[in-house]
């Protein structure tokens, strides 16, 4: 990353951690929410998972509204929609509002990755797009990290309700900053010359696979590749565990190791803190892997393969009762996810041949995420109702991990190209389209 175009990766790293912070509040807070409202691990589960409900509803609307009406546009709207909603949370009087506001929170927060994405094909360099959204991507980590080491103290001063109020006002002041500084490098003026050339020069692959001059396709003719759908099972596969974690470590630590709100803040800010650093090291090294070979090949699908086997550790959790030791797998499956999420959004763009493409199919790829994330808490919570433990919780996780590992390597292989041909309207072994 050089120049300027690094506070567009400063707006995209805050932009995730304010996104997740507000997500996870909710897990440092539920010991108490759970006294007061009288929840169960069944209804809690149901909680974790709701903002999911309408976050993966709205993926795919909100992904055709960016590529209509532009990333900086319906980013900020969005913002502003779930941090109100995450400030209303501390004012919630009963199980069915809190459901209320983590319902709307998830609405908004939906327009955050088809922005961002929209932002990425904008704004970086092909060959810089690994390490870009890697730091996007590790956002979603250090937020957990930061809300980990402030949140039991400010439980403990002030009680939850003030947590969800300080969490929300920090969106808020994103949205100031990115409605003066941020547009497109088109137009910003900002920029210097030399770098808006090289932006506008080198935002598009260089291999001939993709078409520069092609038009947009649509969500429609896109879902019939077999890449597009081998990505977003990629996606779900992960984003299961990153949910299992997201949702259920505070309660996890605090039961199961006996940890206290503000040990357990602590111990969950370390695993998420080195997941930062590991997610960009990965990014970096992707692109580097790409250098020679061009990112339109799919050769990214090998280190994404990588990284899901590294994240299958957590199956080893339910052998293990040291908690240093469950604390490093933790943390090695956390690295592994992380770069696995980041990595698969780099080879979106890289097999997408049309950037007016972008917004919908990072929603299609997203949804297919929050699919399988959604049921992530609903599922915990029913395996510790049945069986006291979390042991099957981890299990579960990893052999999706593995599963997908092996999977992606035949389904990201080629760019979601449109073949014209007099014969009609199908699907090609080679993962394209024939139109």
């Amino acid at each position: 990353m050089h120049y300027r175009r690094g506070w567009i990766a400063l707006f995209l790293f805050s932009l995730a951690m304010i996104n997740y912070i507000d997500r996870i509040t909710l897990s440092f807070a539920i010991g108490p929410i759970a006294k007061e409202f009288g929840l169960d691990s069944v209804t809690k589960g149901y909680l974790f998972s709701s903002f999911l409900w309408t976050y993966t509803v709205c993926l795919i609307p909100m992904g055709m509204l960016v590529d209509r009406f532009g990333a900086k546009t319906i980013a900020g709207w969005g913002i502003a929609v779930w941090s109100a909603a995450t400030v209303l949370t501390g004012f919630a009087f009963s199980y069915p509002s809190l459901l209320l506001t983590r319902l709307v929170m998830g609405a908004g927060e939906a327009t955050a990755n088809p922005a961002g994405a929209r932002v990425v094909r904008q704004w970086i360099p092909a060959g810089e797009r690994g390490v870009l959204n890697a730091i996007f991507n590790s956002g979603s980590y250090a937020g957990p990290a930061i809300c980990a080491l402030g949140a039991g103290a400010i439980i403990e001063a002030y009680g939850w309700r003030a947590l969800f109020v300080i969490a929300g006002a920090i969106g808020i002041v994103w949205l100031i900053a990115w409605v003066i500084v941020f547009d497109r490098p088109e137009k910003v003026s900002w920029l210097r010359t030399t770098e808006r050339d090289k932006i506008l020069s080198e935002r598009g692959a260089k291999v001939q696979d993709l078409d520069r001059n092609a038009e947009p396709v649509g969500l429609l003719r896109l879902l019939r590749t077999r890449t597009l759908w081998g990505l977003a099972l990629t996606q779900g596969c992960n984003v299961y565990s990153q949910y299992l974690f997201l949702t259920w470590l505070p309660s996890y630590l605090q039961t199961s190791k006996h940890l206290t709100i503000l040990s357990t803040g602590f111990y969950t800010a370390v695993p998420y803190a080195i997941a930062v650093v590991l997610c960009i090291a990965m990014g970096r090294l992707s692109d580097r892997f790409l250098r020679n070979t061009g990112t339109a090949t799919g050769r990214r699908r090998y280190l994404i393969a990588a990284a899901m086997v590294i994240a299958s550790v957590i199956l080893a959790a339910p052998l293990v009762e040291n908690l240093s030791i469950i604390l490093l797998l933790i943390t090695i499956s956390l690295a592994g996810i992380s770069s696995t999420t980041s990595l698969n959004w780099a080879l979106l763009n890289d097999l997408l041949p049309n950037p007016r493409d972008v917004g919908k199919a990072m929603g299609f790829l997203v949804v297919g995420g929050n699919t399988f994330g959604l049921c992530a808490p609903i599922v915990t919570g029913y395996a510790i109702a049945w069986t006291g433990s979390y042991d099957w919780a981890f299990v579960i996780a990893g052999v999706l991990l593995l599963a997908r590992a092996t999977a992606t390597l035949t389904m990201t292989r080629r760019p979601m190209t449109v073949e014209h041909r007099r014969e009609g309207a199908g699907f090609q072994a080679d993962g394209t389209i024939r139109a």
